[in-house]
């Protein structure tokens, strides 16, 4: 069986989208990029997706409501939050849902990169900023 190795980026901010798919290409990772939660859970490539990039605050469904509705339909997709209005609710409701990593907007490169490393290597420990 080939290993997961596709990064979706799902983000209604075009310019977060591009910034990071080109961060992801540069650090040698296959992107999809998605402008909402619904496109993204219509993609025929979900079940590749090793990481995901969700925004939290998008129009429709939110990036908490999406990774619910992952977990409920058996996707276990490890998923990195990213926000530009942290707040703990969110924070504790998302590591509680199995969220690898809730980051706040901009995002630190490294920091993302180390979360994105954490998601290609099984047993990763998830690491927070809020």
């Amino acid at each position: 069986m080939m290993k997961k190795v596709l990064v979706s980026v799902v983000d209604d901010d075009r310019f977060f989208r591009e910034s990071m798919c080109r961060l992801m290409r540069s650090l040698g990772h296959t992107v999809d990029v998605f402008s909402s939660a619904t496109e993204f859970l219509a993609s025929p490539r979900l079940s590749e997706t090793a990481c995901l990039i969700t925004d939290i605050h998008m129009p429709a469904m939110t990036g908490l409501e999406l990774c619910r509705r992952l977990i409920d339909a058996g996707h276990a997709i490890p998923t990195i939050l990213v926000t530009a209005f942290p707040n703990d609710v969110d924070r504790a409701r998302a590591l509680n849902d199995g969220v690898l990593c809730y980051l706040r907007k901009p995002v630190d490169e490294d920091q993302l990169t180390r979360c994105v490393s954490a998601a290609f290597n099984s047993g990763g420990s998830p690491e927070t900023q809020s």
